[in-house]
């Protein structure tokens, strides 16, 4: 069969990656194509464009792109078209994915037409509900990471949809098995000191890092006599984009090992996203850090227009605060700092938080996301009698 996936950032080429890891040993004749990334491209197939071209974060850069992104979307449709795959599989992404499938719904051939399969679903619950019309029409089935997505389509909304387990849960439970580094060996690796680490996670976009970077490197000044500082860059990231921020701060930069780092970190200030996640998965406690443009107005949205209480997906997933979210008006480095020294080892807060974290851990549960949506995707509705 042929699968033309398409992902628009780091974290959707990895769980496409191993989808696609997943796919091949359910169809032993898979074909790739695809807008995706590095870890996309080591599985084989042919990629279209890389995530890095499609990525525009908030109003302004998305406006001053619009040429480009029509183009890439103009594109995309026309790769389909000519390619003809069997199952287009769409990773998140939705400003982007929904127009795809929209238009892969209405070719003219229904009976040889793609099937159009949605994993990790989009966020709909937060904003722009409307959506769901979008997707019962033109998604043929959509496979959900997250457990409380499953009442929120099947009972809200009455779409039927699979909840396959959580892929970042896979990841770090493997890794975690794996990984035999111990902490001086890392630190010697990296050519760090054996003080205890508190890890910087400020995003995987240009934006994110530029708004919650500085405040972070503020908030945690007076700790550098006892702890050192280790900022996770992110794949798409340049370090010559970090280092104008970094400036002569004593924070030693560590590229695309971020799950080696969490391994042996005390606590982490993480911008909000699967970073919030993997995070939990590593146990190690954590503050939420997201500053944003006209903060009492966020706030404001917060309380009156988006449907959710929280943004981590950590406390989503537990449906209470577990760890605390620094945003729109509470995001100031004196909130960090305080809340960061509670969660460091001796602070009031650090037991409560990972006591919580088990119990997030037990709802994603020990299901293997990839391979329960590469089964149902071939066996159940592409009619893949595996061998």
């Amino acid at each position: 069969m042929k699968y033309y996936l398409i992902v628009g950032e780091a974290s959707g080429d990895l769980h496409a990656s191993h989808l696609m890891q997943s796919l091949k040993a359910y169809d032993n004749e898979a074909e790739f194509r695809f807008f995706g990334g590095d870890l996309m491209t080591a599985e084989g197939g042919t990629r279209v464009k890389h995530f890095r071209e499609l990525a525009y974060m908030g109003f302004i850069p998305v406006f001053l792109h619009l040429r480009t992104i029509f183009k890439n979307m103009d594109l995309c449709k026309k790769d389909i078209s000519e390619w003809q795959p069997n199952a287009v599989i769409l990773v998140d992404y939705p400003g982007f994915n929904l127009d795809i499938a929209k238009y892969v719904h209405n070719l003219k051939n229904t009976s040889e037409r793609p099937k159009v399969f949605y994993y990790i679903s989009p966020k709909i619950w937060a904003w722009k509900e409307y959506r769901i019309k979008r997707i019962k029409r033109d998604v043929d089935k959509l496979f959900s990471i997250l457990p409380f997505e499953v009442p929120f389509y099947e009972q809200k909304h009455h779409y039927p949809i699979h909840y396959v387990g959580n892929p970042t849960a896979d990841e770090v439970r493997k890794f975690r098995k794996e990984y035999q580094e111990s902490f001086q060996t890392f630190c010697k690796r990296y050519s760090l000191s054996n003080k205890p680490i508190i890890a910087l996670l400020a995003g995987s976009r240009k934006q994110e890092i530029k708004d919650n970077l500085p405040a972070m490197i503020q908030a945690t000044a007076d700790l550098t006599a006892d702890y050192q500082l280790i900022l996770a860059g992110a794949p798409s990231i340049e370090r010559e984009y970090y280092e104008q921020y970094l400036g002569n701060a004593p924070v030693h930069l560590i590229d695309n090992d971020t799950y080696s780092l969490l391994s042996h970190a005390k606590a982490a200030l993480v911008t909000s996203g699967t970073a919030t996640l993997e995070t939990a998965l590593f146990q190690v406690p954590q503050v939420v850090c997201y500053e944003t443009p006209v903060p009492r107005l966020i706030r404001f949205a917060f309380n009156h227009i988006i449907k959710v209480k929280y943004i981590s997906l950590v406390n989503l997933i537990a449906d209470r605060e577990v760890v605390q979210e620094l945003l729109a008006d509470r995001f100031t480095v004196e909130n960090i700092r305080r809340e960061l020294r509670a969660i460091l080892p001796g602070g009031d807060k650090r037991a409560q938080m990972l006591n919580d974290y088990r119990q997030v851990i037990d709802l994603l549960g020990n299901e293997c996301a990839p391979d329960n949506a590469a089964r149902l995707m071939t066996e159940k509705y592409l009619k893949i009698k595996k061998l």
